[in-house]
């Protein structure tokens, strides 16, 4: 019952905002195929396809910050209409191009309009909710987020045995869908009657590097991040090419850690809706840091489905409390831009991850890569306790 009590706790708008991400993410198929397609379709050597993909990164890390602002003054809702509706026509534009160059200039268009979704949306989540229920409302905006991507990329498998075009005519469809559902949606106005304290408006006359607390979180969070990505680089070569596991063997492995997450992330943190963010940070980087560390012990399939087990509990945890977090941190009309950092450290992590991964990996080897991402993650969760005053 009080798991349901909860659901009930949270805001129409909440349900109205995952609705329309999960419509997005259902046909988020471009960006998890883009490699494939410019290879094999467009027939570019994997270094120029790669660095189509680093382009699409920078573009998402450097604009953070500024899409961030920009929704602060322009307001969220809309600037996610205009990102799903103009990221649709990207879409469709991108698919006409032939020339190298063209597409490599589109990208780095379409990353800056396609991600500024994301700051705008948690902006715009943030100031709907009231701090008891951040952690459910963030697990709900994460459970529309994954069911979409576990049915997108499947999709796109499909697409791809009929015609590279169709990934981005799906995709675009669905992004615009999207957007016009925001658009016509009756949103509810909710009045903000809380009164700001001294501490708030002290802050928000403070540029966003001097406020200690996000620099710390920020450093918190960007070590973990870096091992979690781990799971979309160095973890299928491990299993792949070290372990000698099949690539369907690999897919059925990942797909544990999205049952998981829409089966028990959002009850979890409905019930540790009260614990401390900087606790629940702790222990998500903690368990993250374990599942992936005993990598370097377990090789049975029996083994690899328990230890992401655990790191899939500590994703559940970690992420919605981070999200809560700086929620509650950010100063009230500065929400877009202290998620739009956010943001930016989540590109830059993903920007590193494989860089990273990839040479301790080839250089000294996988059992000293999952050692290190155990210490990486205490690194974070020591980071973490460093916040309990916050």
């Amino acid at each position: 019952m009080g798991f349901i009590t909860g659901l009930k706790e949270i805001p129409k708008n909440i349900w109205l905002i995952s609705a329309a991400t999960l419509i997005n993410r259902i046909g988020t198929m471009v960006l998890p195929f883009l490699a494939l397609y410019l290879t094999q379709d467009k027939h570019y050597s994997v270094s120029s396809a790669g660095l189509i993909l680093t382009v699409y990164g920078i573009g998402a890390f450097i604009s953070a910050p500024f899409i961030g602002k920009l929704s602060d003054k322009v307001g969220e809702l809309l600037l996610m209409r205009l990102s799903l509706i103009l990221g649709g026509v990207t879409l469709f534009v991108y698919s006409l191009l032939e020339s190298y160059f063209s597409i490599l200039a589109l990208t780095f268009v379409l990353a800056v309009v396609a991600e500024a979704f994301r700051p705008a949306s948690m902006a715009f989540i943030s100031n709907n909710i009231t701090d008891e229920i951040r952690k459910p409302a963030f697990a709900l905006y994460r459970l529309a987020i994954n069911l979409g991507m576990s049915i997108g990329p499947v999709l796109g498998g499909v697409l791809t045995e009929i015609d590279f075009h169709l990934l981005f005519y799906v995709d675009a469809v669905t992004s615009i869908s999207a957007g016009i559902f925001i658009w016509l949606i009756k949103w509810e106005t909710l009045s903000d009657n809380s009164e700001k304290n001294e501490d708030e408006i002290t802050i928000e006359k403070k540029a966003v590097f001097r406020d200690k607390n996000l620099l710390l979180f920020l450093l918190g969070m960007l070590p973990v991040t870096i091992v979690f990505f781990q799971h979309m680089s160095t973890l299928p070569i491990y299993l792949v090419d070290n372990l000698g596991y099949s690539k369907s063997m690999f897919g059925l492995l990942v797909s544990v850690n999205t049952v998981l997450i829409i089966l028990f992330e959002l009850p979890l943190n409905n019930a540790m809706k009260k614990t401390a963010d900087w606790k629940s940070l702790l222990w998500g980087a903690v368990l993250s840091g374990i599942g992936f560390g005993l990598f370097a012990l377990f090789t049975s399939i029996p083994g690899i489905v328990f230890i992401i087990m655990i790191w899939s509990f500590g994703e559940m945890i970690l992420f919605p409390s981070g999200n809560s977090f700086i929620s509650g941190l950010a100063p009230k009309g500065r929400r877009g831009e202290y998620m739009g950092y956010y943001q930016m450290m989540f590109s830059l992590s993903f920007i590193l991850a494989p860089l990273i991964g990839t040479a301790i990996y080839d250089n000294f080897g996988s059992i000293i890569l999952w050692i290190g991402t155990f210490v990486l993650s205490l690194i974070s969760a020591f980071i973490f306790y460093r916040l309990r005053k916050s």
